[in-house]
């Protein structure tokens, strides 16, 4: 008997990308969904009961950082890995102190995030290597 595997919503606005992280997430983790914008990605999160979501910052509409700032106000358990291609001091210490655990660039993603997924399962914090400390 196998253990009921974690379920991971992404959110990108990007179909490709969104589809290359679904085939690296599907290894470990349930995809329940693919989302475009920051609203649907709101709604999503309310109706599909996520443990873990992955998402961009940049899209249409409520950006991703707004989003799960919305999201765990509503739904505190829920994890959320943040993958971008900001890696600016400023947005990384926004985003760690908002309550995102992970924050994986999206040139570091085949490395790093499964790992950061664990890592936010488990209630602890992973930065991509490659991201100078947000904290200096």
């Amino acid at each position: 008997m196998s253990l009921p595997r974690h379920r991971v919503l992404i959110a990108d606005d990007h179909e490709a990308v969104a589809e290359q992280l679904r085939k690296l997430l599907e290894m470990e983790y349930d995809v329940v969904g693919i989302v475009t914008d920051g609203n649907s990605l709101l709604e999503a999160a309310d109706t599909l009961s996520p443990d873990v979501i992955v998402s961009d910052i940049a899209m249409p509409g409520l950006d991703g950082l707004t989003a799960a700032l919305a999201i765990l106000g509503r739904h505190p358990d829920v994890r959320i890995v943040l993958v971008t291609v900001h890696d600016e001091p400023a947005i990384v210490r926004k985003a760690l102190l908002s309550g995102v655990l992970g924050y994986v660039l999206k040139a570091d993603a085949g490395d790093e995030l499964l790992p950061a997924i664990r890592e936010a399962l488990a209630g602890r914090s992973h930065l991509s290597a490659s991201i100078q400390s947000p904290l200096i």
